[in-house]
């Protein structure tokens, strides 16, 4: 036991190594964390000290007068809703084709498998464009439809590949045998077996396509019109541009007073 004791005592360069670390790690991650929490504290900062650059640590002339403006409109709460369930309804179909595809993909007796993989990397690098994409959507009419945020990107390339490799290294093909030996067929075997095992892998990639659907506001910019379905996104940028718009109209008035004043 005092052997054991000894050999698990930490040495003064074990001690160095993890100080060094556990600073530079707190410092990437203040340089990552500082951009959301400079956000925060510019929401609740006086618009026209944010624009003079005194918010930096700390909230300058605290007022909650954006968050009021904002959630004034029922557009905001309407947007969130429907953000909220594109990402909810995207989330579970991505999930549905990604998974069963990218297990299918992985099974070494699949004998079609090379040709398919190599025919969904052509597309990360070969795609058709906005305008071929748009006239697709258009012509299975999805137009000023979820769906048309949903469908067209229900399988994202990159997540299958992670997929692929997450089944291929931790689905061993002796589990499969002897689920085989054992009288399981294949639908059982990914159902009962394969799934269970996957938590970790349908976490990732949920997490990844939720938040892309949370984001994403341009596929809603060119295939919605209807201003109910709009998701919050392209609410939050309706309310810059307009903002912007009046900011710029006051700014040219301000200088044409100017130079009335001159003349």
């Amino acid at each position: 036991m005092e052997n054991r004791h000894h050999a698990l005592k930490r040495t003064r360069g074990d001690v160095i190594y993890d100080t060094v670390i556990f600073i530079i790690l707190t410092f990437i991650f203040f340089i990552v964390a500082y951009p959301l929490y400079f956000v925060i504290i510019s929401s609740i900062s006086d618009p026209i000290e944010v624009s003079a650059g005194k918010v930096v640590l700390t909230p300058v002339g605290f007022t909650l007068d954006g968050y009021t403006e904002v959630f004034k409109t029922k557009t905001v709460m309407r947007g969130f809703r429907n953000s909220l369930i594109i990402t909810t309804l995207g989330t579970c179909i991505n999930l549905l084709v990604t998974i069963p595809t990218s297990y299918a993909l992985s099974r070494p007796d699949f004998t079609l498998k090379r040709p398919i993989t190599l025919f969904y990397i052509f597309t990360m690098f070969v795609g058709g464009g906005m305008m071929p994409t748009y006239v697709i959507v258009r012509d299975t009419g999805l137009l000023d439809t979820w769906w048309a945020l949903i469908l067209p990107g229900c399988l994202g390339v990159y997540n299958m590949i992670v997929a692929r490799t997450f089944f291929k290294t931790n689905i061993p093909v002796e589990l499969m045998e002897a689920a085989k030996l054992d009288g399981c067929g294949n639908t059982k075997f990914f159902i009962y077996i394969v799934l269970p095992l996957s938590g970790a892998i349908t976490a990732i990639l949920s997490l990844y396509y939720g938040v892309g659907h949370w984001n994403s506001y341009f596929s809603a910019l060119i295939y919605i019109q209807k201003r109910e379905l709009w998701p919050l996104q392209l609410e939050l940028r309706n309310i810059l541009v307009m903002n912007s718009n009046v900011m710029t109209r006051q700014v040219m008035t301000e200088e044409e007073l100017l130079e009335k004043r001159r003349l």
